[in-house]
């Protein structure tokens, strides 16, 4: 996992297409970046796509260099594509992971496996959007796909994206929604498309619509939300998976979740990074990622046993203590493994409130409120941390004054968690709308504090996502939260921390109106997933 260097020389040499036209069965031309070995008709490759919306020949043009060419040195036709009405690409595009751009991507795949050129197999990669596509069209079955890496990607576009986190608004779904639209509506490059650029660009501006209108007019979990999200039926998804996410980034509950519920052939990585390719990512260590791709590629579209087939299931960043920042260039840690999962060695340790304090045993009869400050959450940092800014959690403290605190005893011993902490909590609200945030941070000796989790819910989707209930004012109800996954270790003397409050912003925009919680500690607890070290973590580099 350490093996990282520059490479210059491959063993294949290269040829790189600037720009190739892929026809569509509607007469639309989408335009794709190829890079192959120069005697690939003559001995045919795979090919491996990357399918996405931020314009090859300048968004992702760098990143692109940095990841193809490894690719074809090593045997490989490295294809980038322009979505249909994006970067170079002919027609106009209305929104995310809709139909049309994977009925596109379908007749993409079956022309890049009728190239000569090509062997007849195709991969596909991608992060974020094209992590989310590669899982999508995987789940329509194409005969030419064989298998999909997939990084900082989702199941669930509903619960698990930019729109909504625990049924309460997000505030990234005002900030991406302008973001993502406005790279759409940017101009075809002139260079590539000749003097049709600015028809193809008016078609764009009169044609893309507003993206987020959609997003905000769908609030619940419905078809809008279920179209794209492979976990309506994962069985879809046949070909071997390999999904990679990073703890400083905003998408690493999938990959467990994913894990658990595909059916077929699946592998997990999930190391310190934010939402950047593990090959340059932050925070570090970095890992040779390139290399790792390349066996999985080998295995699944050579049939070359490469061994990746017999290692763990899942490798983690078991991430060590460390003091909050905003902004780190490696985390201290190690890898450990899984066989599954959930994995053999993760088990429960349920903590019981009282007021101030988290421990085993007898359950408290104590009643307390909270009503949060509007401000409560400014120390948490942006939701999708790309590691290379200081958008990450700063010291939790200042929070902490904002919240019901529960906190353990200094620990008599080392704890390590990987997996979801779950809340369990018997409340009442004096509002029928209301929300409840929960963060599980790690005190140092010296009392400062690093957010470890944290999960949102707005309570009126206690049950469900789209028949939503209101809260009864006064009338208890137990209610169940899982925060985020971790992967953390607490070193003996430190403490665990949660802290409930009634908000979360910037993540999530508050309630309509400030409602009261009142925490039954009788009925509440937090369940850690405690895990004990593993034959399989001392073979890890």
């Amino acid at each position: 996992m350490k093996d990282i260097r520059v490479v210059t020389e491959f063993p294949r040499v290269v040829r790189e297409i600037e720009n190739l036209w892929i026809p569509m069965p509607d007469g639309v031309k989408l335009a794709a970046r190829i890079w192959l070995p120069e005697d690939a008709e003559a001995d045919p490759v795979p090919a491996i796509l990357e399918y996405l919306p931020y314009r090859k020949r300048d968004g992702t043009a760098e990143r692109d260099a940095l990841t193809h060419p490894y690719f074809a040195g090593h045997g490989y036709a490295g294809v980038r594509v322009d979505m249909r009405g994006t970067g170079d690409s002919e027609g106009v595009c209305k929104g995310e992971y809709l139909q049309q751009e994977q009925d596109d991507c379908l007749a993409v795949i079956e022309w890049l496996a009728k190239q000569a050129w090509c062997s007849g197999a195709v991969g596909m990669i991608g992060i974020s959007w094209g992590g989310f596509n590669g899982l999508q069209v995987a789940a329509r079955r194409p005969r030419a796909l064989k298998t999909v890496i997939s990084l900082c990607s989702t199941d669930d576009r509903y619960n698990d994206d930019i729109h909504y986190l625990g049924g309460a608004q997000m505030c990234d779904n005002l900030e991406w929604g302008t973001t993502a639209w406005a790279i759409a509506m940017t101009p075809p490059d002139p260079l590539i498309v000749g003097d049709r650029w600015r028809e193809l660009w008016e078609s764009r501006l009169n044609g893309n619509g507003i993206w987020m209108q959609e997003w905000f007019e769908h609030q619940r979990r419905d078809e809008f939300y279920k179209h794209g999200s492979i976990c309506e039926d994962y069985s879809d998804v046949a070909v071997p998976v390999y999904l990679v996410g990073g703890w400083a980034d905003s998408y690493p509950n999938p990959v467990f979740r994913m894990l658990e519920s595909l059916p077929g052939i699946r592998k997990g990585l999930i190391g310190p990074w934010g939402h950047k390719y593990p090959h340059f990512a932050m925070p570090g260590p970095r890992i040779g990622f390139l290399k790792e791709c390349l066996r999985w590629w080998d295995q699944y579209l050579k049939g070359v046993n490469t061994g990746i087939a017999d290692e763990p299931m899942l490798r983690a960043w078991m991430q060590d203590p460390c003091p909050p920042a905003a902004i780190y260039d490696e985390r201290p840690g190690r890898w450990v493994a899984e066989p599954s999962w959930p994995g053999p060695g993760i088990g429960k340790w349920e903590l019981a409130l009282s007021p101030g304090l988290l421990a085993g045993g007898a359950r408290s009869d104590d009643v307390l409120k909270i009503c949060s400050p509007s401000t409560t959450g400014l120390s948490s940092g942006a939701w999708c941390g790309y590691g290379v800014d200081p958008t990450l959690p700063i010291d939790q403290r200042m929070e902490a004054g904002n919240a019901l605190v529960f906190e353990t005893k200094a620990l008599e011993e080392a704890v390590e968690i990987l997996g979801f902490p779950e809340f369990e909590v018997k409340l009442i609200s004096d509002k029928p709308v209301a929300l409840i945030s929960a963060t599980l941070s790690l005190v140092l000796e010296d009392g400062a504090a690093s957010r470890v989790s944290y999960g949102i819910l707005n309570l009126t989707h206690r049950h469900d996502d789209l028949e939503l209930r209101p809260m009864q004012p006064y009338s208890a109800e137990t209610v169940r939260i899982k925060l985020r996954c971790c992967g953390q270790r607490f070193e003996k003397g430190q403490r665990i921390r949660l802290a409930v409050a009634t908000g979360h912003w910037p993540i999530v925009f508050p309630g309509p109106e400030k409602a009261t919680l009142s925490i039954h500690c009788a009925g509440s607890s937090l369940t850690l997933p405690v895990r004990t070290p593993q034959p399989l973590d001392a073979r890890l580099a």
